[in-house]
């Protein structure tokens, strides 16, 4: 063989690595061919066992539970039966024998006859246990694998064995046949990888061309210059630290001296960064670092990553001429990330003019030096725009930017007009954005106001963008940007931005105005429905809280379906009343309105509050069926809760019914506070439920604190732990007023934003003095009408309203003979002094008296019409054992106290 230079080779003296490569890789292939045949053989001798084994096991077991087995067992003579089918089945099966035996052993069946009644040779043990056992033994025929098999009576029991065996060389025979296949074809294999190694040899020699030490040499030196003369840098430095090899490119880039290799890198004048990351010797991947005025790109490996020597190596390339194209795209980058934080931080509320706050509080932060919102006024009252509004006239809602008070910009609420005749305002008539690169340079801008151009250009705002704030294609608005401290003016890219950055911000501003509107729509509906402040009475001094949903302490609140009343009711006594209706928004606001509308009505019937709340129910079960069948399938009203409560300040006595509403708290005149035990009724709308009244006579100056579930429930605390703090929080405290006690409640227990509504009602009670009241039981005598005219005389000249006697004279006259004349039973009489003068006559008739229009020739129809036109209210009221009639007169002069209500006192002298 020839080799290169022509010189001789053997193939037995190969010293090239081609060569002994070829070598090695032949003596590997031989050794796995002789491992593999040796593998098979084994795995063949094996398998012949496991098929012998599986065999004979499945052939005694066939045999063992074949029909009429056990029939043969128990004959007279099982040879004859079971002989002849053992001999079928054992040429059938292939196996060298089936034996059938007893239970001790002995052979009924053979394939040498002379056999038969003879005691079988193997372990019978564990097939008498039921159990199958399979062994290796040699008999007469040579190696053989038996199998034993119990053979199960009906009754579960071992009446006999079945064994059969089959020799091993019956079934390794068909492998050995495959031997000469084998080993023909490991030759096959043996002969083909060597030649594959011979070629793979000879494509290894040929790219390697042969070479030996000395041209290994060579080429050692050649690409030693190589390495000196590229462009990019290489340093390889030991595990150690020391600067192995640094080309040329690697000392210009960073400065390293002459005799650099050798040295430690601590030791040489680096910049700290390149100095840790070549001491480090971690991995770096394109790594930026500033050397001098360059910029390097620094990749680096380890060297000892495929058992090579400890160290790394380091590539350096010169990136200065990339700077500018990376720092036009860091800017790029910036730009995107300044959007996506404006979506973050601009329209974290539904509020205009905190929108375009935080609009103005961004771009000034992060854009402009100064920054100003101008919104249509429409815009501003959420009403919705239309192209009017997008006019030259907007009012300046957001200024931000430091120093933007000492401009002449305008300020915060400043009604603005553009002129058409400027650039500003013709591109916001147009919609189009405006770039005033050069204030300084006025190109018409300063039209607008020439004054305030000036200052702002002395004041050394040089550049300004102004971007119309456009959503569904109305103009809401105008941004504008300015620059003043920022020496660079506004350009194409900052005017995209800009258009950009308004362009999300006007998506947020519109979507508050509809909330404003939708809110403030919802708002004025509920406010139209709740009472605007307490009516005059005097059995109770009130106090009140409403908080719908999220309002929270100083917050802006939702719309909600709680309500609360006071209702003057006849006989200076007073209806006090709370509600709750489920869910929010202005479904729930008129839910709400309907049901203290029905609430009036029925407390005009001067009902008690049993029967109030049973017709309430009825009602709000007809409004569910009625709403049940509409097609824009709106809630309906079950699940809401009502607590109605009548006081009497004659008496002291209240009476409260409730349908599933929270129960009353109690504050006693000596600061205990303990939970009325109203009945509970269900909840309105379920019906086929009654509700009961609870009376109780309250002491003077008692206070009685109703309230809805949004006060006491919430979402860290349940309503029993709530009610609880409640009566903790006011209990104790008998000297305050009911305003101190609202106050008391919502300090402890309002939630920072609140999830539910809240009506509060606080009610102080008080007694009417004895001598405010004068009452009379009259005869059903027409001649006790006289007397009882008189007696009312005498009290109403000792209360000093003689002015009203003639008057109540009347009144009396016409009520008390009606009684006598339509009524039965006793009839009683009583004039109450509050602030109207109260007269009342009861009798045990269920009849109510009809105003009616007598005709001239009537003889009676006219006492009613008088005592309309005599008294400013008049009415009928039923009680458990008849009927009330009642009228009111009005008192001048009375004296007023809290709340604007005369005091129950003595009138002022």
């Amino acid at each position: 063989m020839a080799g290169r230079y022509d010189r001789p080779r053997s193939v037995l003296r190969m010293r090239t690595v081609a060569g002994q490569v070829f070598l090695l890789q032949v003596a590997i292939v031989v050794l796995l061919v002789a491992a593999a045949i040796a593998a098979l053989v084994l795995q063949s001798r094996t398998d012949s066992e496991r098929e012998a084994r599986n065999r004979s096991v499945a052939v005694a077991e066939s045999v063992a539970n074949a029909p009429g087995i056990e029939r043969a067992l128990k004959s007279a003579d099982p040879t004859l039966v079971l002989q002849p089918r053992a001999e079928a089945a054992r040429k059938g099966s292939g196996v060298d024998f089936i034996v059938v035996m007893n239970t001790q052993g002995i052979r009924y069946t053979h394939p040498l006859p002379d056999r038969i009644g003879k005691k079988f040779v193997g372990n019978l043990a564990p097939a008498l246990a039921g159990g199958i056992t399979t062994e290796k033994i040699t008999g007469t025929i040579g190696p053989l694998i038996q199998a034993v098999v119990p053979v199960v009576g009906d009754n579960g029991k071992v009446i006999g064995l079945v064994s059969a065996g089959i020799t091993i060389s019956k079934v390794s025979g068909v492998v050995d046949q495959q031997f000469p296949l084998l080993f023909g074809a490991a030759a096959g294999v043996l002969l083909l990888t060597t030649g594959g190694t011979a070629l793979v040899s000879r494509r290894v020699r040929r790219q390697t061309h042969g070479l030996g030490p000395a041209e290994m040499t060579r080429m050692y030196e050649h690409h030693d210059a190589v390495l000196h003369a590229v462009r990019e840098g290489v340093i390889i430095v030991s595990g150690s630290g020391r600067v192995l090899l640094a080309n040329d490119e690697a000392r210009r880039l960073l400065g390293l001296p002459a005799d650099v290799e050798g040295r430690q890198v601590a030791d040489l004048e680096l910049g700290p960064d390149v100095k840790a990351l070549l001491s480090s010797g971690r991995t770096a991947t394109d790594e930026v670092h500033p050397v001098g005025d360059r910029l390097l790109a620094v990749n680096q490996r380890s060297t000892d990553q495929a058992g090579g020597p400890p160290g790394s190596v380091t590539t350096l390339r010169d990136t200065t001429e990339l700077q500018a194209l990376t720092g036009r795209a860091d800017i790029a980058r910036g730009r995107l990330k300044l959007l996506y934080e404006a979506g973050t931080e601009i329209g974290t509320t539904l509020d205009v003019v905190r929108t375009c706050e935080e609009l103005a509080e961004f771009a000034a932060a992060r854009f402009a030096d100064i920054v100003t919102v101008d919104l249509a006024g429409a815009v501003l009252r959420g009403e919705e725009p239309t192209a009017s509004a997008a006019g030259p006239e907007m009012r300046r809602t957001a200024v931000s930017g430091d120093g933007a008070e000492d401009t002449a910009l305008y300020p915060v609420g400043k009604v603005i007009s553009f002129r058409p005749d400027t650039t500003l305002g013709a591109g916001l008539a147009n919609g189009e954005p405006v770039l005033e690169a050069d204030l300084a340079a006025l190109s018409g801008w300063q039209r607008q106001d020439p004054e305030r151009a000036r200052r702002l250009i002395a004041y050394g705002i040089h550049s300004m963008i102004a971007v119309p704030l456009r959503a569904r294609g109305v103009i809401l608005g105008v941004a504008m940007f300015w620059r003043a401290q920022e020496p660079e003016a506004f350009d194409e890219e900052d005017l995209s931005l800009a258009e950009e950055l308004v362009a999300r911000a006007a998506v947020s501003v519109d979507n508050a105005r509809r909330y404003t509107r939708e809110h403030a729509m919802a708002v004025t509906l509920q406010r139209s429905l709740l009472p605007r402040g307490l009516p005059e009475q005097n059995a109770v001094e009130a106090a009140y809280r409403y908080l719908p949903a999220q309002a929270g302490l100083g917050g802006v609140g939702g719309v909600g379906g709680d309500w609360f009343d006071i209702i003057p009711l006849p006989g200076a006594r007073v209806a006090l009343v709370v509600g709750d209706v489920v869910g929010h928004g202005l479904h729930a606001a008129a839910t709400m309105g309907r049901l203290r509308t029905a609430v009036h009505n029925f407390a005009n019937l001067d009902l008690p509050p049993d029967e109030l709340l049973w017709h309430l129910d009825e009602l709000v079960t007809r409004i569910d069926q009625d709403e049940a069948g509409d097609a824009d399938g709106s809630a309906g009203v079950t699940g809401a809760t009502c607590l109605y409560a009548i006081y009497d300040p004659a008496s002291g006595r209240c009476t409260i019914a409730r349908a599933g509403h929270c129960q009353p708290l109690l504050l006693r005149p000596d600061g205990t506070a303990e939970y009325a035990e109203v009945p509970g009724g269900p909840p309105l709308g379920l019906g086929g439920m009654p509700f009961e009244n609870w009376e109780l006579v309250l002491p003077e100056d008692s206070r009685l604190v109703l309230y809805t579930d949004g006060l006491v429930e919430d979402r860290d605390r349940d309503i029993d732990a709530g009610m609880a703090a409640l009566a903790r929080i006011l209990r104790g405290h008998a000297g305050r007023t009911p305003e101190e006690t609202c106050e008391a409640a919502l300090r402890e227990l309002l939630p920072e934003r609140p999830s539910d509504d809240i009506a509060l009602l606080v009610a102080r009670t008080r007694v009417l003095d004895s001598a405010h009241v004068a009452d009379w039981d009259v005869p059903a005598d027409p001649s006790a009408v006289a007397r009882v005219r008189a007696a009312a005389v005498r009290k109403l000249t000792e209360w000093d309203l003689a002015d009203e006697a003639f008057t109540t004279e009347l009144i009396l006259s016409e009520l008390v003979t009606n009684a006598i004349r339509y009524a039965s039973g006793p009839i009683h009489v009583r004039l109450i002094r509050d602030r109207s003068l109260i007269c009342e006559v009861s009798d045990r008739s269920s009849t109510s008296p009809h105003l009616r229009q007598a005709a001239t020739t009537d003889e009676g129809g006219r006492g009613l019409f008088l005592i309309a036109q005599l008294a400013e209210h008049w009415g009928t009221r039923y009680t458990g054992d008849g009927k009330i009639i009642w009228t009111e007169q009005p008192l001048v002069g009375e004296v007023v106290g809290e709340q604007g209500a005369p005091s129950i006192g003595p009138p002022a002298v």
